[in-house]
């Protein structure tokens, strides 16, 4: 079974989350960006990221904003479920932006990604990173996998909401970035069954077929027929 929980954020108390007592040998985690786990390369960083690895289910994420990335590119891309993936040790993968994965016979379309709007702030502080917002190669990939799929997907899994799911939530003064206005788009014309994103840190179901996820740990659980909206 898969399984999808939010962003983590390098949190160690999140490797022993309640709603991870539930997941079984054979299942897969998919975090929804932000990991945090792959930061500064430390010795305690190493620790958290083995007992990731350790887990008796396999565990894969995507990015957000607040990733180091060049650390994230260091990792061998591998081949995963009909995509790509850096494999980060025995039993991690980072997903990588507009795969489509195949996992226990459904189809998964995966993008991270990000704006962080403190980028200013971070530039200073030394721990931005360009490659936080997709780029032009990226989201052009992201839809020719998209056309040859006959742009449907059993699942849409993202780092931000698209600009309609997350102003249901937040109203229509929410700011918007790129990364919006691209997942919006792709809303359009891509048939799913549903989307889970994770850069709200809420856990609250926006509509029929979209859900913000943070803390919870929800099983995949389809509609009975593919849907747009």
């Amino acid at each position: 079974m898969v399984y999808v929980t939010g962003d983590t954020h390098g949190d160690p108390k999140r490797l022993s989350s309640r709603g991870l007592r539930k997941l079984k040998k054979g299942d897969t985690l998919i975090i929804c960006g932000d990991f945090g786990y792959i930061w500064n390369g430390d010795e305690a960083e190493a620790k958290l990221l083995k007992k990731w690895g350790k887990k008796k289910y396999t565990v894969a994420f995507l990015d957000g904003a607040h990733e180091n990335f060049d650390r994230l590119e260091s990792y061998p891309l591998v081949d995963w479920h009909g995509g790509t993936a850096r494999q980060i040790n025995e039993n991690l993968f980072h997903l990588q932006r507009g795969e489509i994965y195949e996992i226990d016979g459904r189809t998964f379309f995966v993008m991270g990604g990000s704006e962080a709007p403190e980028r200013e702030f971070r530039k200073q502080a030394g721990t931005w990173w360009e490659q936080e917002m997709p780029s032009e190669a990226e989201m052009r990939r992201a839809c020719e996998r998209l056309v040859a799929a006959d742009n449907t997907v059993d699942f849409v899994i993202t780092h931000e909401p698209s600009g309609k799911a997350g102003g249901r939530l937040l109203g229509r003064d929410r700011r918007l970035n790129g990364v919006h206005v691209f997942l919006s788009v792709l809303e359009d014309v891509v048939t799913f069954r549903h989307w889970y994103f994770g850069a709200l840190h809420i856990d609250r179901a926006v509509s029929r077929n979209h859900t913000a996820v943070f803390q919870e740990v929800l099983p995949v659980e389809p509609p009975t027929r593919h849907s747009k909206k």
